[in-house]
């Protein structure tokens, strides 16, 4: 049976991860798993954890009242779950909803954030994998908006 640093080290998002601080973050995080249409992050609650897919399908969305849910994105596979936790007010910034069974590693954000401080190592490495993947959301979003309104 693997440990969670093992699992952890075999996902790329954690590609050359420093093998020390592999058990550190293995520390924070545990399996789990969601159903189709089950929620993993709500809009507006607490960013209190992060999700690393490690099978299945999970769409980003957002809502607006009366009207049904704009997908955003859909996420698979070795790609993560929430960002919101990296900085205050901590709130989820979008539903993400799975679409089919997934199969996910979820990291305790508090606990996280708690060693970042300690070990600001840690934190620099964290945030040299996030920073990346915000702006390719970031650029996503721009793209779906060019888009949606770039033929008026």
């Amino acid at each position: 049976m693997e440990t969670m640093d093992q699992l952890l080290a075999k996902e790329p998002f954690f590609a050359d991860f420093p093998p020390e601080m592999m058990g550190t973050l293995g520390g924070c995080a545990r399996n789990c798993r969601f159903g189709a249409g089950e929620y993993l992050l709500r809009e507006g609650e607490t960013a209190d954890r992060f999700f690393l897919i490690r099978q299945g399908k999970v769409s980003l969305e957002i809502t607006a009242p009366g009207q049904p849910p704009i997908v955003i994105a859909t996420l698979h596979a070795g790609d993560v779950v929430g960002a919101s936790w990296l900085a205050p007010p901590y709130r989820s910034m979008f539903d993400a909803r799975a679409v089919e069974l997934t199969r996910a590693i979820s990291i305790d954000a508090r606990c996280l954030r708690g060693k970042c401080d300690a070990d600001h190592s840690l934190g620099y490495e964290m945030m040299s994998r996030f920073l990346p993947l915000l702006a390719k959301r970031l650029q996503s979003a721009r793209l779906q908006i060019l888009d949606v309104y770039g033929s008026r």
